[in-house]
């Protein structure tokens, strides 16, 4: 009776928990359908069109890969494709429990047919065949013997991936493979039930996860830079974004056994001023009052979101040291300058001396919007370069995701003399041109701007501020083509029920035109290594489509440069040099060979080893010929560069790393040549 009763205890308990998740997830529904409807920049009708785009986002997003549900699932999912505008209208949330019941349980069943393997001879015969498509081919399983027989086949492919890369020496392996495999196996399967139980603790479990993904797609639908945050996402996405951070200082990653380890401590943090962890440090938990995570098959993202939540200002990270020893150290977190904000300028050494300098972020002081950031700082290396009397200036924005617009629109000010930078369009149809006000200009020289095609955001409203106003060659390849700006709103002032980073207004060129879903294009196109992967936003399902705004301030631009002969320079350059004709080799055959291939071949260690050997000596040949590539420009410090280095041997070590890399990047010595070209034909002008 007593062992009933508490059943029954339990059993409401466990009711009541889910009911206030459920609770929680209907406000949290309503909050963001409310949050779209008044601050989104063009708000789409609930309708089945909302329904089906909603579901289709939705289910892809649980299972991006295809590895879990079955074409059944699916099937019974297909209920909702176009009944999620009337869950919206009529407040219905309980809809979603069955696509985290149906995910659990694909999961246990995976991790179920993977533990069975343990004591299943596998069969490298042949007998079976892989099946190679492009992503947007893969199918659902048809049947849970499709299941059986894509983990059966995937541990055997992950086995011969292992053992090649402890062993490279075909011959070698061949002959003791047996052996080789019964070693390897476990290991092999331990790490897949891993993964497994990661994917099972998601966001703390898998039932916020789905709920988390579902209120994601319902932003992504409006456009794919609209996304929900909980608290940890909004901390690490600011943190992304500032200049200085609040945090433990601390970075962490997973080595080869699925240990969390410390990667890197920031100098100057909380963890390097308390001098009681070291990098590669073992940890194996973190608690913060009554809030404790066990490192045990858990994601990096896991720690990162425990680590980055406001709630825990202080965490205790017990550790295991190198000897083995166990130690709890309690950390508070202190506010850090982030380190892969900073920039630093340098000069480029060859006919004449060229300033460099790359921009990481956009980012800023998110605590005062009149606070200094990449805009001030970016100012100050300007000082130190034209004290070293350069005589132009390479700004490299390649895989700038963007960041502050305002720091953007001061850096942009710092080139031209005053007069219009941008047009903001908001919901209402209104707009309003942001403009310099600022007389005068802090560098006069020419400029070269580098981008590609994961420069986005900030990075393109610079860039094309540049180019319109013809104050810098743009060279690179198209840009990302992201030309609107997010905020981050909380869904509700009252409760806790999580933000939004939501779009509410487009920015256009001065000209009244718009690089959306377009890109900026370069005035001299380079060869990419990224060509034809299709990672600009124009690819993305719900991109905003391109349009453009009246004029209403024209803006007075430079003279425009000798355009067509720095192309014809730049063009015969390109193809007599090696590195960038190992690009384009290299590119071809990553995205027809491996890709977008439509291939099968028997599963039999020659045929893996065959396969993964090409690939692996494709990377290693292309990094062969780039290693092996004289440029003909050399990169040095600034004179102020080289003081602060004296008294900094770990910042000493990596600058020389970066003056290496540098001097190396085939496109930072084209910019140099594109760049002297300009000052060239400035001086016979």
């Amino acid at each position: 009776m007593v062992k009933r009763l508490i059943a029954l205890i339990l059993c409401l308990q466990t009711v009541q928990v889910v009911a206030q998740n459920d609770s929680l997830f209907c406000k949290q529904i309503t909050a963001v359908q409310n949050l779209i409807d008044t601050s989104h920049y063009s708000p789409k009708p609930v309708n089945d069109s909302l329904s089906k785009g909603v579901f289709d986002l939705f289910v892809h997003q649980l299972d991006e890969e295809k590895r879990y549900f079955i074409q059944s699932d699916i099937d019974g999912f297909m209920i909702d494709a176009y009944k999620i505008d009337d869950y919206l209208t009529s407040n219905t949330c309980d809809f979603v429990d069955k696509y985290a019941e149906t995910l659990k349980k694909r999961i246990i069943a995976a991790k179920e047919i993977i533990e069975a393997l343990r004591k299943t001879p596998l069969d490298y015969t042949g007998k079976d065949t892989l099946y190679f498509s492009p992503e947007n081919n893969e199918q659902y399983f048809k049947s849970e013997a499709n299941v059986k027989s894509f983990w059966n086949k995937r541990i055997r492919h992950l086995i011969i991936s292992k053992l090649m890369d402890e062993d490279s020496v075909f011959d070698h392996l061949k002959k003791n493979f047996k052996t080789l495999e019964a070693k390897i196996k476990p290991k092999v399967i331990d790490n897949q039930l891993c993964l497994l139980e990661e994917a099972l603790h998601l966001n703390g479990n898998i039932d916020i996860y789905v709920k988390e993904t579902f209120l994601n797609a319902l932003l992504n639908y409006e456009d794919p830079n609209s996304s929900f945050f909980n608290i940890s996402d909004k901390t690490e996405f600011e943190g992304s974004l500032s200049n200085e951070q609040l945090s433990f200082g601390i970075y962490t990653d997973k080595n080869n056994e699925g240990e969390i380890y410390i990667s890197h401590i920031v100098p100057g943090s909380a963890a390097f001023k308390d001098g009681n962890l070291e990098e590669n440090d073992i940890v194996k938990s973190l608690s913060s009052g009554t809030n404790v995570l066990e490192t045990y098959c858990i994601s990096n993202d896991d720690i990162l979101s425990f680590i980055n939540d406001d709630r825990h200002r202080t965490v205790t990270f017990k550790i295991k040291k190198s000897n083995g020893s166990i130690q709890n150290v309690e950390l508070t977190k202190i506010v850090t300058k982030v380190e892969s904000s900073a920039v630093r300028g340098y000069i480029l050494e060859h006919v004449t001396d060229f300033g460099y300098i790359e921009i990481p972020s956009f980012y800023t002081d998110l605590e005062s919007p009149n606070g200094l950031g990449l805009a001030n700082d970016v100012a100050k290396e300007l000082y130190k370069l034209n004290k070293e009397d350069i005589k132009g200036l390479i700004i490299d924005l390649r895989f700038n995701g963007g960041g502050s617009m305002k720091e953007a629109a001061e850096l942009s000010g710092m080139f031209i003399d005053r007069g219009p930078l941008s047009i903001i369009k908001y919901p209402n149809g209104e707009t309003y041109t942001v403009r310099d006000l600022n007389k005068g200009v802090l560098f006069k020289k020419p400029i070269v701007v580098l981008i590609n095609s994961y420069s986005a955001s900030a990075s393109e409203f610079f860039a094309s501020v540049m180019q319109d106003y013809s104050r810098a060659i743009i060279v690179g390849s198209p840009s990302h083509g992201k030309s609107s700006a997010q905020s981050i709103l909380p869904l509700s002032e009252s409760e806790d029920l999580g933000y939004s980073k939501i779009t509410v207004e487009k920015f256009y060129r001065v000209t009244g035109l718009s690089h959306q879903s377009v890109g900026v294009i370069p005035d001299v196109l380079l060869p990419s290594l990224y060509e034809n992967f299709k990672t600009n936003e124009r690819f993305s399902m719900f991109a905003l489509t391109n349009d453009s705004v009246e004029v209403k301030l024209k803006h007075h631009a430079y003279k425009k440069p000798a355009l067509e002969l720095i192309n014809t320079n730049s063009i015969k350059r390109v193809e007599n040099n090696l590195g960038f004709n190992a690009i384009k080799e290299i590119n071809t055959i990553v995205a027809n060979d491996y890709m977008y291939r439509t291939s099968e071949y028997a599963l039999t260690l020659d045929n893996v080893y065959n396969d993964m050997n090409s690939y692996n000596q494709l990377w290693n040949d292309f990094e062969s010929k780039m290693n092996a590539l004289k440029t003909t420009i050399t990169a040095r410090n600034t004179s102020s560069t080289n003081e602060i280095l004296q008294y900094n041997d770990d910042d000493k070590n990596a600058n020389a790393l970066i003056l290496k890399d540098i001097s190396a990047d085939v496109y930072i010595e084209e910019a140099y040549m594109i760049l002297l070209d300009l000052l060239n034909s400035k001086t016979t002008n």
